[in-house]
């Protein structure tokens, strides 16, 4: 039993919650590349992928794994993540920090699907056994090579400060002078 709930109902909880993260961090990247800051869809995507770490945690204890170094690493990303973007107002150097440390903690959370896919479908298993053989490597460096793309585009394009002064610029009007 986990927080009263059976171990089984407890993952289930774990991996909708893990997935919601990742659903919500799609959307946050989205932002970032269009240049808005979609304030209810970054605290939501935060507060899912803190709560995905977190529960994680609670799983029985067998030692340090790499789930669990994963998960000390996301809450670590998060909370300057948080901080670069609540208290640190993305101001100067914290846009682009702020952009990095939520990119790579979605990167975490799709990394992480990616091996509990591998180790829990059945056709993903057969092709990768161990998560020794090529096929899940190759399935990790896709997923590192795209999201070291993903995240530099963002870094690029999400301004929103300079999209938000753009798009509320006064406009003059000319008088005409008769």
């Amino acid at each position: 039993m986990i927080l009263g709930m059976s171990s089984a109902a407890f993952t289930q909880l774990h991996v909708l919650i893990s997935l919601l993260a990742i659903g919500s961090g799609i959307v946050v990247m989205w932002g970032f590349w269009n240049a808005k800051s979609l304030a209810r869809w970054t605290a939501f995507f935060l507060a899912t992928t803190a709560l995905t770490s977190l529960t994680g945690f609670l799983f029985p204890f067998k030692g340090v794994t790499p789930g669990i170094v994963v998960g000390v690493l996301s809450i670590i990303l998060l909370a300057v993540a948080v901080a670069a973007r609540y208290s640190l107002h993305m101001r100067g150097a914290w846009r682009p920090i702020y952009v990095i440390t939520a990119m790579v903690a979605l990167y975490f959370n799709v990394f992480v699907l990616a091996v509990q896919s591998f180790e829990k479908v059945p056709a993903l298993r057969a092709l990768a056994p161990t998560q020794k053989e090529p096929p899940f490597a190759i399935v990790q460096l896709i997923l590192l090579v795209l999201f070291v793309g993903a995240t530099v585009f963002a870094v690029k394009r999400f301004r929103p400060d300079s999209a938000v002064a753009s798009s509320n610029a006064p406009r003059t009007i000319q008088k005409r002078v008769a």
